[in-house]
């Protein structure tokens, strides 16, 4: 093990303490702010009981996350050593698109009985325009490898087709972990897995900043399933939802390993395609529904599946998913 890795994992290490300690006044102050979380009425009867549960927990691990970041980068710089530009784009990927769950989040507070945030069409151009960005930042600025396919020992350059692909890679697991963030713990465990996959692979092909960026945000998520893990004493909301399913694909996409999103983000793909079936098959067949609900969580919970039984079964595919992609990675 290098010395660059023993740091990464201080690194998380650092990140999880920060959040378990500042973790209970943040969640007095989401109390006294009535910072609690509404539900959808068509929900199980059982939801009932999380009504008033602070959310916009997503602050718990991005704080810290951003602060060991940052300090990290300013002592290393203030030694003599360049920063880890590469770092930049994710960290800054994670913050832009935590404001703007902390917006819809903040917007559903306010409206608490229509228990609706920012309008879709409006949320959706924000997206497409920070994806778009990112993904020309990607491209022209950092020149992140284009894409590897397991099994072949050289990068496949897509040309411009990369800055379109990655924008709709950025969008889908946006939304994906957005879908996976419905039971507690769930979106925690998961993200937490692949961002250590994914940091796993990045140590293998050396790109020692965007490992430690993984495992920094690592430490901090189970920092945040401290407190988030059933039954909840926050929920992570939008602002931690979005961030980190836009952080994801981006490591990935720095990586050039972002086919593995489809094995190592298997369970918030299967979130998200759950949600299109439903909406295709009731659009096709006039009103009828491919599953009891969805996402697919919801389903599983309203066949007789207790919530910890789906998160923990969930993680545990999620886990093994990992660990098969890392392999990928490596042959």
């Amino acid at each position: 093990m290098t010395d660059r890795t023993v740091l990464s994992l201080v690194l998380s290490a650092i990140t999880f303490m920060l959040t378990v300690i500042w973790g209970t006044p943040l969640i007095r102050v989401l109390r006294a702010l009535k910072a609690g979380d509404s539900i959808r009425l068509e929900l199980p009867d059982r939801y009932l009981t999380k009504l008033g549960t602070p959310t916009m927990g997503g602050v718990m691990f991005l704080i810290p996350t951003i602060i060991v970041t940052l300090v990290y980068n300013a002592v290393v710089l203030l030694g003599g050593q360049p920063i880890g530009q590469s770092v930049l784009l994710p960290l800054g990927t994670l913050v832009v698109f935590a404001l703007l769950g902390a917006v819809d989040d903040w917007t559903k507070l306010r409206q608490k009985e229509r228990g609706e945030g920012m309008r879709p069409r409006v949320k959706f151009i924000i997206q497409l325009v920070l994806a778009a960005v990112i993904s020309y930042g990607l491209y022209e600025v950092l020149d992140v490898p284009r894409m590897f396919v397991p099994g072949l020992n050289y990068e496949i350059d897509l040309g411009w087709w990369h800055i379109p692909l990655a924008m709709f890679i950025i969008l889908s697991e946006v939304n994906a972990v957005n879908f996976t963030d419905g039971l507690d713990g769930l979106a925690g465990l998961i993200s937490a897995t692949a961002f250590a996959a994914f940091g796993a692979i990045a140590v293998m092909q050396g790109q020692v900043y965007v490992a430690q960026f993984c495992f920094t945000l690592v430490g901090a998520l189970f920092g945040f399933l401290w407190f988030n893990v059933h039954p909840a004493q926050l929920i992570m909301g939008d602002t931690g939802s979005l961030a980190l399913g836009a952080a994801l694909a981006v490591v990935g996409l720095m990586t050039g390993q972002w086919l593995l999103l489809l094995v190592i983000g298997v369970i918030p793909l299967a979130e998200m395609l759950s949600v299109v079936i439903q909406i295709a098959y009731f659009r096709r067949t006039g009103g009828k529904r491919f599953f009891k609900m969805t996402p697919i969580h919801l389903h599983f919970e309203l066949s007789g599946w207790s919530e910890t039984q789906i998160v923990q079964r969930f993680w545990l595919i999620s886990l093994l998913a990992a660990l098969i992609g890392v392999a990928l990675a490596a042959i």
